[in-house]
């Protein structure tokens, strides 16, 4: 049989003493490689609109899959929604907001979304329903206001 070892509070100290040296601290940097365009959508945790970013990624990667470099999903506080893209132009990286939830209004319609990232991606890519979409939006709208222009008072037939 063997001896039971003592708990470790009661292990005599060894007779070397040896000092350990204090530890030293070391610095890492990690670089990255960003592929462009890239697409960071930042959305508020608080308001858990977590579903509503990735819906929106989703629909940009399965409208222009390899035309977008990235697609980024980036939690934040305090009732932020923006879509913005990452580009490469001629010399320079330029980032532009897409969509801004306090400056353009709510959320935006995926249509709106994607004719957008298209304008700065692939300006002569035709996006079929979409664009015909909003041709007949913008063609309704124009049609309103020409309407109000012409329309008469029925009480004063002015």
């Amino acid at each position: 049989m063997t001896e039971p070892t003592p708990p470790i509070e009661q292990h005599p100290p060894s007779s070397s003493t040896t000092t350990n040296p204090p530890p030293t601290t070391t610095t890492t940097t990690a670089t990255t490689t960003t592929t462009l365009p890239r697409i960071t959508i930042k959305y508020c945790t608080q308001c858990k609109w977590m579903l509503r970013a990735a819906y929106f990624a989703q629909e940009l990667l399965s409208t222009f899959s390899t035309s977008l470099g990235e697609v980024a999903l980036v939690p934040c506080t305090g009732g932020t929604f923006i879509v913005s893209i990452t580009s490469l132009s001629e010399t320079e990286v330029r980032e532009s907001v897409l969509w801004d939830r306090r400056v353009d209004g709510g959320f935006p319609e995926v249509k709106v979304l994607k004719s957008r990232v298209r304008n700065v991606v692939d300006p002569q890519r035709d996006l079929g329903h979409t664009d015909r979409a909003l041709r007949k939006e913008h063609g309704d709208s124009q049609q309103q206001s020409q309407e109000k222009k012409t329309e008469k008072c029925e009480d004063c037939q002015a």
